[in-house]
C-alpha cells in the first residue's frame, strides 16, 4: 500500500519489529502503505462524482470504539438488505460484492465510492497477495508506493464500532501512523485465526466477536482493539465494508503464484469496480 511491505531495509526493518509486536492471525503481518499530508475529515465525508481538494489539517488519532453487545452486533456479517447500496469489483478471477458500512465508518466509505464513482479502481491490480492473510489493491502505479484519497492526501481512522477484521473484511490500508489513508485497501483472507476465543475476551474482546473470529477466522491483530492493549503506537485498520459474495474468488486469488514480494506473477485486475443495489 503505498509501499506495502518488504521495499526497503528501512521499512523492512519496520515491518519485522510490528510483526513481532502484533502476531496473531495471518502470521502477525502488518498492512502498510506510504504515508500522506491532506487529511479527510467527518465534515468533508460527502460522496461526490468530480475531484475536489481536501483541507488540510492535523492528523487525528482515532479511539477504538467497543461495546460489549449480543447477536445484534454481528450485523457486519448479515447479508445486504433489499436496496442497500453496495460495491463490486470485477476481476480476472472473478466477481466480489461487498457491503459497505457508511453509518460506522462515513469517511472512509465516502473516500472508497467517490474513488470507485470516479474510474479511480479499473485496471488497478492486486499488487500484494498472502495467502492465509489477506488481498491488497488500490494503487494506480501497482507497486504499493502509489495512490491517495479522493481529492488528495489521506484520510482520518474510523476505528472499531463494532466492526473487525473477520474473514472477509474490507478494510484500508494504512502506514501504521494514524490518520494516513488513501486509496489502497485490503480483503482479509484469512481462514483460521491463531487465537482461542478465549485469549480475544482476555483481549477486551466481546464474547461474540470473540467466538466469531474463532469461527469463522480472521486476523484480530489488524484491529484497533487488539493494538490498544499489545501495541499502542500502531492504530490498528479501519474496517468500513464485508464480502457478502465471492469470497471463492477471494480464495482463488491467494493461490496464484507470487514473486519475493507477495506482488502476483501474472496480474489480478480489478477490471471494473462499481456501485448498485442489493
Amino acid at each position: 500500500m503505498r509501499k506495502t511491505v518488504l521495499i526497503s531495509a528501512a521499512l523492512m526493518m519496520i515491518l519485522v519489529v510490528t510483526a513481532a509486536l502484533t502476531a496473531g492471525c495471518g502470521g502477525g503481518e502488518s498492512v502498510f502503505t506510504t504515508s500522506g499530508t491532506t487529511v479527510m475529515t467527518a465534515a468533508q465525508a460527502t460522496t461526490t462524482t468530480a475531484p475536489s481538494t481536501a483541507p488540510t489539517t492535523q492528523p487525528t488519532v482515532a479511539k477504538f470504539e467497543h461495546t460489549a453487545g449480543a447477536a445484534a452486533d454481528l450485523a457486519q456479517l448479515a447479508p445486504p438488505a433489499a436496496g442497500e447500496e453496495i460495491a463490486v469489483f470485477e476481476t480476472t478471477k472473478g466477481v466480489i460484492k461487498m457491503r459497505l458500512f457508511p453509518e460506522q465508518s462515513p469517511i472512509t466509505v465516502t473516500n472508497f465510492k467517490n474513488l470507485i464513482n470516479s474510474g479511480y479502481y479499473n485496471g488497478v491490480i492486486f499488487h500484494r497477495v498472502i495467502p492465509d492473510f489477506m488481498i491488497q489493491s488500490g494503487d494506480p502505479e501497482g507497486t504499493g508506493f502509489g495512490g491517495e484519497a479522493y481529492g488528495g492526501g489521506t484520510i482520518e481512522d474510523e476505528l472499531g464500532k463494532n466492526l473487525y477484521n473477520f474473514r472477509g473484511a474490507l478494510s484500508m490500508a494504512n502506514t501504521g501512523e494514524p490518520a494516513s489513508g488513501g486509496s489502497q485497501f485490503f480483503i482479509v483472507q484469512t481462514p483460521n485465526c491463531q487465537y482461542t476465543a478465549e485469549e480475544l475476551k482476555e483481549l477486551g474482546y466481546a464474547d461474540w466477536a470473540a467466538e466469531k473470529y474463532a469461527e469463522i477466522g480472521g486476523a484480530p491483530h489488524l484491529d484497533g482493539i487488539y493494538n490498544a492493549y499489545i501495541y499502542p503506537g500502531y492504530n490498528g485498520h479501519t474496517v468500513f465494508g464485508q464480502v457478502f459474495e465471492g469470497m471463492s474468488v477471494v480464495d482463488a486469488i491467494v493461490e496464484v503464484q507470487t514473486d519475493s514480494y507477495d506482488k502476483p506473477v501474472e496480474d489480478i485486475t480489478i477490471t471494473r469496480a462499481y456501485l448498485t443495489k442489493a
